[in-house]
C-alpha cells in the first residue's frame, strides 16, 4: 500500500432536489474541490444529504470525479462517500470506485480519510496500483 497526504479546498453549492416534498429534510449539493499535496488534482461531484429531527444526526452520500496526478502519475478516478452522524458521533467511508482509474491510474484501489481541523480540510489516502506501475 502507498500513502498520499495533503489538504483540499471545497466549494459546496446547494441545488434543488429533482423531486421535492414540503418539509423534506433532504438536500442536494454540487462539489468543486482542489486537492493539494501528494494528490494534485481537481474534482467535481454531487452530494445528497438527509437531516433528522435529532440535533447533530444526519447522513450523506456523494460521488466525485478526481482528475490530476497522484505521486506524479496522471489520470482520473472516482470516489464514493458514505457518511453518518449519530448525535455528534460520525462515521465516514470514502473509497475508490472499482475500475474507475484511467491512464496511469488504471487499476487504482484505496480509501481516503478526511481530516477536519477547524475550517481546514486534509486527506490521507491509502491506495495501491497494479505492479505494472
Amino acid at each position: 500500500m502507498a500513502f498520499a497526504r495533503g489538504t483540499f479546498d471545497i466549494t459546496r453549492a446547494p441545488h434543488p432536489m429533482a423531486i421535492a416534498a414540503e418539509g423534506s429534510r433532504l438536500a442536494r449539493f454540487s462539489l468543486d474541490k482542489q486537492y493539494h499535496g501528494d494528490l494534485e488534482a481537481t474534482a467535481i461531484g454531487e452530494m445528497l444529504a438527509a437531516g433528522s429531527s435529532e440535533p447533530n444526526s444526519a447522513a450523506y452520500v456523494a460521488v466525485e470525479e478526481v482528475k490530476g496526478t497522484l505521486h506524479g502519475l496522471q489520470g482520473t478516478f472516482n470516489l464514493q462517500h458514505a457518511g453518518t452522524m449519530t448525535r455528534g458521533v460520525g462515521t465516514l467511508s470514502v473509497t475508490v470506485v472499482p475500475d474507475s482509474g484511467t491512464e496511469q491510474l488504471r487499476g487504482l484501489t484505496g480509501t481516503l480519510a478526511i481530516i477536519m481541523d477547524g475550517k481546514q480540510h486534509a486527506y490521507e489516502f491509502e491506495y495501491s496500483l497494479p505492479a505494472s506501475h
